[in-house]
């Protein structure tokens, strides 16, 4: 139908040449009225070509469209072209990577097969080395829960041995695995003095029982004061009055109570390891006290980590 409208548009141009009605060309306006003098068979043909002029105008906008698309798929093809010459560029230079690789291959497996065997080694040490180390571990984790049972042990034996001293005059306390036995200045000592009163050395004979009783422990005795300053014939300052007070308790033990000198340690503390504020007279005399730290022997713990 298309091709018959397109052919026929001469025709209607001689025709409407050959009459007196004025020509319309394709995107002219058209008149608002028709003159009367066309007829009716030339409004036809007018019309029909206006039809063919509006097909006309939709093929050319097509043909337009596809000018557009040829020349985006034109410049697309030359993008992807230039893109294959590149990748096929890439794949000659990995192809001789390749090759050079192959021809290595066997002196780098070589290597890597060595270098296997000696991590494979060095692995197998390592696994050893971790499992000792486990063992160690396990071992000393055994050791610290013996001993800190008998830490527990220990503080109830105490506790019970020594409930009829007041608690302003001696307390007892386990940290960091050890017992704490604390004994105040009123309990031990006169003012300014080392030697041990009536007591305090009833305070000791029934720590030197429990013991003599208890070989796998060690005792520290530290002597603590506060820090209003002393100086006297004997002690030059606080730091030796604790020394001595320390040294008469540790004899005590010792010489009265049979506790082997090698399980014994004297400390001075001096003023410098207060428990309580010293600007108070309640302070003060919390800080004049001698610690006697107890602690389960450590030999097993050291052997295990000096193997």
């Amino acid at each position: 139908m298309r091709n018959i409208r397109y052919a026929a548009l001469p025709v209607l141009i001689v025709m409407l040449a050959a009459s007196c009605a004025p020509v319309y060309r394709c995107g002219e306006p058209r008149p608002a009225k028709t003159p009367i003098t066309w007829s009716k068979n030339l409004r036809n043909v007018v019309r029909e070509r206006d039809i063919v002029c509006s097909e006309l105008e939709l093929r050319e906008a097509e043909n337009a469209g596809l000018k557009s698309e040829l020349a985006e798929m034109t410049r697309m093809h030359s993008e992807v072209s230039n893109q294959y010459t590149s990748q096929l560029e890439a794949n000659r230079e990995l192809e001789g990577k390749y090759n050079t690789l192959i021809d290595n291959s066997l002196s780098q497996t070589e290597q890597l097969n060595q270098a296997l065997m000696a991590k494979s080694g060095e692995l197998d040490r390592k696994e050893k080395l971790l499992s000792e180390r486990e063992e160690t571990l396990r071992d000393m984790q055994k050791i610290i829960a013996r001993q800190d049972s008998i830490t527990k042990r220990l503080n109830n034996i105490l506790h019970n041995a020594l409930l009829g001293f007041n608690p302003d005059e001696l307390s007892l306390e386990i940290k960091n695995g050890k017992v704490y036995v604390s004994m105040s200045d009123k309990l031990l000592f006169s003012s300014g003095s080392a030697t041990v009163e009536s007591k305090g050395r009833e305070a000791l004979k029934v720590l030197g029982d429990v013991l003599d009783k208890n070989t796998d422990i060690d005792i520290l005795v530290e002597g603590h004061t506060d820090n209003v300053p002393i100086k006297t014939a004997v002690y030059k300052d606080n730091w030796d009055l604790s020394v001595a007070r320390a040294t008469s308790i540790v004899r005590i033990l010792s010489a009265d109570y049979n506790i082997a000198p090698t399980r014994l340690t004297a400390s001075g503390r001096g003023e410098f390891f207060p428990k309580a504020d010293n600007t108070t007279a309640e302070g003060r005399a919390g800080n004049r006290r001698t610690e006697i730290v107890l602690s389960p022997k450590l030999e097993e713990i050291m052997q295990l980590l000096t193997n």
